[in-house]
Order: structure tokens, then sequence, then C-alpha cells
């Protein structure tokens, strides 16, 4: 498939995980692919990596700058890094609380209004940002997570209207439990790392965690020309964990 052929992307957090993944398959669809990330070392060929804090407006500003020029224009963002957080809503102090909310919303607030200039000269112009199923539905010890979640599914609402009439499509991702290098460091710390995968499996009605690859698919659906009629949407991309509510196995 080669819908993205001629296109240029940039991909934040895109060094690991979903945004890896994403900035791979965007790379395989024909798009020319730029990688933002704290440790863009292990980035290579044919996507290129440039260092970029989210939290930091310097930075931010510097690397889309230097991604742009590389790539010669800008077509696609990914809005993608972010942090995860657990605990009850007493759990976290404010500091964490600020630290969170500048990752997950304010850094895709820094990234977006840097790439918009340059997504406004572009004939098929799309963000999408990473959201989560925290943004829709009530997990437990995902107070501050989920808060973060909730205003990126907002923040893509707003963004779609104040832009679509520039051309600017913008959509989000809802995202179950990915099987990533976080929810892997999260498993490595129980004190039951077996029982509390089965029990993050259970939870997602078609038995499993979710794969950074098939999250990378639904992004690549929104971000293509394919998709044009496409802005405000949130999908899900959680193994049926949102909508569906099977009856208990019988024993």
């Amino acid at each position: 498939m080669s819908d993205f052929e001629g296109l240029t992307a940039l991909v934040t957090g895109g060094a690991s995980g979903i945004g890896r993944a994403t900035a791979d398959l965007l790379a395989e669809r024909g798009a020319t692919v730029a990688v933002l990330d704290l440790d863009p070392s292990t980035v290579g060929e044919p996507l290129t990596g440039h260092r970029a804090d989210v939290t930091d407006d310097a930075s931010v500003r510097a690397a889309v700058a230097a991604a742009v020029d590389g790539l010669g224009g800008l077509d696609v963002l990914i809005n993608n890094a972010g942090v995860g957080a657990q605990g009850t809503v007493e759990a976290n102090s404010d500091e964490e609380w600020h630290r969170v909310f500048d990752v997950n919303v304010l850094g895709m607030v820094r990234t977006a209004r840097a790439c918009l200039p340059h997504l406004r000269a572009s004939a098929h112009a799309a963000i999408v940002n990473t959201c989560s199923i925290a943004a829709t539905a009530g997990l437990p010890q995902r107070a501050l997570y989920s808060a973060t979640k909730g205003a990126v599914h907002s923040l893509t609402l707003a963004m779609a209207a104040d832009h679509v009439r520039e051309g600017i499509r913008v959509n989000c991702v809802n995202p179950g439990t990915v099987d990533t290098p976080w929810i892997g460091r999260l498993l490595n710390a129980a004190d039951d790392p077996a029982a509390e995968r089965a029990a993050l499996e259970a939870r997602q009605p078609t038995g499993r965690l979710v794969s950074a690859a098939e999250v990378a698919g639904a992004i690549a659906y929104l971000a293509s020309p394919l998709s044009g009629a496409t802005t405000g949407t949130a999908l899900a991309v959680d193994g049926g964990m949102q909508g569906l509510r099977p009856r208990p196995e019988s024993r």
C-alpha cells in the first residue's frame, strides 16, 4: 500500500513503542518520516531522528524546524509522546500532576503549535493524537493519567473544529492496554507479574493486550489521504473494552 507516497510525517515519541511502530508503518507506506524523541539514538534509515523535549517549547520549535527542513515540508503530525501514571487522586503530588500534564497535554500543544504553520501549506494535512481508553472509561488506579487523556480527547475535538476550514484534519486514537515497554515495566514491578498480565488481558474482550502495530494501523488510517472526510473522531483500538459487554463464559 502506498497511500502516503510523496507525503512527509513527523512522529513524536517515535523511538519506541506505538510511536516507533507508527513511524515504521508510515515509511513502509511511502511517507518520508522524521522522529522526535528524548533519545533518538535508536532511529535509523529510512527514518531520521531529532532530539526534542516536549516540555520545553524552545526544544520543540528547534526540533520541528530541523525536521521540517530535512523533510522539505510537513503533511502529517503524529502527536504520540506521553508518559504514564498510576494511583488514585490521592496518590500523586502536585508536582507529579503538573509534570504528567506538561508531557501528555502541553507537549501536544507545543508540538502542534510549532507544526501548524507548515501543515497549512499541505494539501493533505492531518494530525493524529494518541489518546487512551482512559479518556472514556473509568479505570482503577489511573486518576492522573485518565485526567490527561480526557484533556487530549477534548483537545482533539477543539482542534478539529478550529482547523477544519484550513484543510487540517485532527483525530485521535484511543488504545486499550497496549503491550509496550511501559506496560512491561509495570508488569515487572508487580508482586505477581503473570497474574497482573492475566488481569490486564482479561479486561479486554479479545482476551489479550493490544499490539503496538495494531495502534499504528489505526493511526495510519486516520492520517491517510484516503480518510479525507474523517475529522474530530476518536477511534477505539481496545479489543472491544469500551463498547462490548460479553456475558461471562459458562463453566
